[in-house]
């Protein structure tokens, strides 16, 4: 196959795509999408639930493998919207349309790359491809899913609009809720173990608390008081107060370490973290996958925000075509060229690692 051919069917699967709803936990028809590419392609490949994949034709189990994984759910389109989020238009070198840059350039340029290389031979890395679902809403039903259906993953590269630069590092999350407990009164009498003025000291705490490690592509873990909520009426003290700790987690700390720190030094009463799975991720400077990639005049940089990289307990980078600041906003887009240079650079980034 011709390079220029594969940018072609590549755009125009993007174009189905984004015409195609596929709101996480809704994406059966996008799916069936990516199936109908393998099929025309003739290719072997699997289903489960709105999840497809695929292994190259030479599958060797004896080789350690490399998965290609992004994601064909999207959020839903917000109310700022001057175009049908729904048309795949392009003008002025734009294709427009919901899930254009997050992450359907990501997903159809993997995909590409993964049909380039399905028949090739005596590669070092077997390839495993992965479109998967509810990576919007990190959703068990996604890559979580997956990973024990498919051949063990030794590596992985995570599409997501990174302007085809290495994010080799991504931050984990923890989302904690807390409460501080008081004296429920009345608002007329005294009340010395008011929940509300106890909070005051436990956001001071929060805002002024630090985790000692940094990450040298992380830096800092990250702690936010993004929620508080307490009380009924004006004349009702509450017994308690209700918050919510939003944690971004570097690569120094596990999640259940961050729980166990702030469970035993958080001036409150109770703290609950509401899942510890999304863990941060990455991989070591002196991967050759890494290496290949400085090679090609690619940058590396730590990442603040989440991906499927969260769901994998191997080495991962993220990187896509597409730029993470258009990412659900409003007229959503992607440059066609950078479809096309997505692929290409892709390619030639697996061709230095997996051809020796």
């Amino acid at each position: 196959m011709k390079l220029e051919e594969l940018h072609k069917e590549a755009l125009d699967l993007l174009k189905n795509l984004i015409e195609t709803r596929s709101f996480s936990k809704e994406e059966d028809k996008t799916a069936g999408l990516l199936e109908d590419w393998f099929r025309t392609k003739e290719m072997t490949f699997y289903r489960h639930l709105n999840n497809v994949w695929a292994t190259n034709k030479y599958f060797d189990p004896a080789k350690p493998s490399l998965l290609l994984n992004s994601h064909h759910d999207t959020v839903k389109p917000n109310s700022a919207y001057t175009r049908d989020p729904f048309e795949a238009k392009i003008e002025d070198g734009k294709l427009y349309g919901l899930g254009s840059n997050d992450a359907g350039g990501c997903l159809v340029s993997l995909l590409a790359t993964f049909t380039w290389f399905y028949e090739a031979k005596n590669l070092e890395y077997n390839l495993i491809f992965a479109g998967t679902a509810e990576e919007e809403i990190n959703g068990k039903n996604g890559i979580a899913c997956m990973l024990p259906k498919m051949p063990k993953v030794d590596v992985a590269i995570v599409g997501e609009p990174t302007l085809m630069q290495m994010a080799i590092a991504e931050k984990g999350l923890v989302v904690f809720d807390a409460k501080v407990k008081g004296n429920p009164s009345h608002a007329a009498h005294p009340n010395d173990n008011n929940s509300i003025y106890k909070t005051a000291n436990a956001l001071k705490w929060f805002q002024e608390f630090d985790f000692p490690k940094e990450s040298e592509a992380l830096g800092k873990v990250k702690l936010t008081v993004t929620q508080i909520n307490a009380g009924s009426q004006h004349n009702v003290v509450p017994g308690h107060v209700d918050l919510v700790i939003d944690v971004r987690v570097n690569d120094a700390y596990s999640n259940a370490e961050i729980e166990q720190i702030l469970k035993k030094k958080a001036p409150v009463d109770e703290i609950t973290a509401r899942s510890l799975r999304l863990n941060s991720s990455s991989i070591p400077n002196n991967h050759e996958l890494v290496k290949a990639g400085v090679a090609l005049g690619m940058e590396t940089y730590g990442s603040p925000t989440l991906s499927d990289q969260a769901m994998l307990s191997c080495p991962s980078l993220k990187l896509g075509p597409g730029d993470s600041t258009r990412s659900h906003s409003a007229d959503e887009f992607i440059y066609v060229k950078e479809v096309e240079e997505g692929i290409e650079k892709y390619i030639k980034l697996l061709e230095k690692a997996l051809k020796k």
